[in-house]
């Protein structure tokens, strides 16, 4: 059994103060030039712990902790021995240590740099690699400007994570810059009509079910991000008042305890949206009666199971598309026709940023340009779709849901619509 530190790791070596501690699997004793009284000795004890915290994370330099060490060049020489797979790697894992990037980003890097820079350098000395051999892996990108931006950040990330123990060397990846993406060539909202989005809802219940229909109609009709969709459970869900609170995501699998902007936001939900989880709060009930659900959440696939990630109704969605031999847009239009719908009815700006989740900013530069050039009768359609009811029979309706009736005139007369059934 190991002797149990008496100093903390800090110890009084004649007018110096001395840190003890590992690193590079290796016994370091650097010191410093401190007169090594009570209280210089508390600090470099709370100063190695710093050390030690940032060695884990990987984001400890040696060399600027200690420039005087006698021993830098050993430390150096052993960072240079690195390859570029395992800088990579330990970059990848000082980055989920730390979790200050979302997880879809550290996992966008991971797959940059082991798709596009390891397969090319993977085996040779990270200290080696000169900035052409960079500068031809994220050219060979050139032809998508978002994608060069991508793989260039990734790779400045890792060589400065590497150049940390290679202070005196010049990091080649800092002549990497990224490429301007004018606005004409930045993804812009592609919007439904309201026949467009009345004709993929139906076809998605033709080709994939009412569980699929209903999972598109409300992002339609509340303007739900995607990956705030999948996560939602009945008890973010306010039947009652006609309210959703958005406050979570999933993104590639992996459960966020935020949206994507950080911030939550209590929808309020149109007449439509509202009988969208009526429905599916109707075969959510049958399910769980007949022993086929075990969870709450309010989206799941026929046979009961949850979404796992966005794959399946990326490929639903893409389908349904070309069955309709339409133009391909993204799922993530519903959600652009949600806005720009609620624009084009008058509803103020603000209010529609903040029930979305976007900036006014963002509102203004995006979405502002459908609201102008909406005819009357495009106006009328869309108020009249976002009363609709679906043609769930009224008796069934009764049976299963005959206190939702004053839910639904509360939203109504919210949203300034007459009730579409009556029970």
């Amino acid at each position: 059994m190991g002797r149990k530190s008496q100093t903390g790791g800090v110890a009084a070596r004649g007018d110096r103060i001395e840190f003890d501690f590992a690193y590079q699997g290796k016994r370091r004793r650097p010191t410093i030039e401190q007169t090594p009284n009570a209280s210089n000795l508390r600090q470099a004890r709370r100063r190695l712990v710093a050390i030690k915290r940032a060695i884990e994370d990987g984001t400890f330099s040696f060399a600027e902790e200690f420039p005087d060490y006698r021993f830098i060049e050993a430390i150096e020489n052993a960072g240079a021995g690195r390859t570029v797979s395992q800088v990579c790697a330990a970059y990848i894992a000082s980055l989920r240590a730390r979790a200050e990037l979302a997880y879809a980003t550290i996992e966008s890097y991971r797959k940059i740099l082991a798709h596009h820079v390891e397969p090319e350098l993977g085996d040779t000395a990270f200290a080696s690699v000169a900035f052409s051999q960079l500068d031809a892996i994220t050219t060979a990108h050139q032809g998508s400007k978002k994608t060069f931006n991508n793989v260039a950040s990734a790779i400045r990330g890792a060589w400065a994570y590497g150049y940390k123990d290679l202070p005196r060397q010049q990091n080649p990846a800092l002549g990497l810059e990224g490429v301007r993406i004018p606005r004409r060539e930045q993804p812009q909202p592609d919007p439904f009509d309201i026949d467009a989005a009345e004709e993929h809802i139906a076809e998605t219940r033709v080709l994939w079910g009412e569980e699929q229909a209903n999972y598109e109609e409300f992002r339609f009709f509340s303007g739900v991000r995607p990956s705030e969709e999948i996560p939602l459970r009945w008890p973010d869900c306010d039947l009652a008042r006609g309210e959703v609170a958005i406050n979570k995501a999933r993104v590639m699998a992996h459960d966020k305890t935020e949206t994507k902007n950080y911030i939550d936001r209590l929808l309020e939900l149109c007449p439509r949206a509202l009988d969208v989880l009526l429905r599916q709060r109707a075969i959510w009930s049958r399910l769980k009666l007949a022993g086929k659900i075990d969870h709450d959440f309010v989206f799941f696939r026929q046979d009961g199971k949850p979404f796992h990630d966005l794959q399946i109704q990326w490929i639903r969605w893409t389908r349904t598309q070309q069955s309709l031999r339409a133009r391909e847009r993204t799922p993530y239009s519903a959600r652009h026709s949600s806005v720009s719908w609620n624009l084009m009815m008058g509803k103020n700006f603000l209010w529609v940023a903040e029930q979305h989740g976007h900036s006014p900013e963002v509102m203004l530069k995006s979405y502002a340009k459908w609201a102008r050039g909406a005819t009357e009768q495009d106006i009328e359609k869309i108020r009249r779709a976002f009363g609709f009811v679906s043609s769930l029979s009224v008796e069934k309706f009764a049976n299963e849901h005959i206190a939702m009736n004053g839910q639904r005139k509360v939203v109504a007369e919210r949203e300034g619509f007459e009730p579409s059934i009556t029970v």
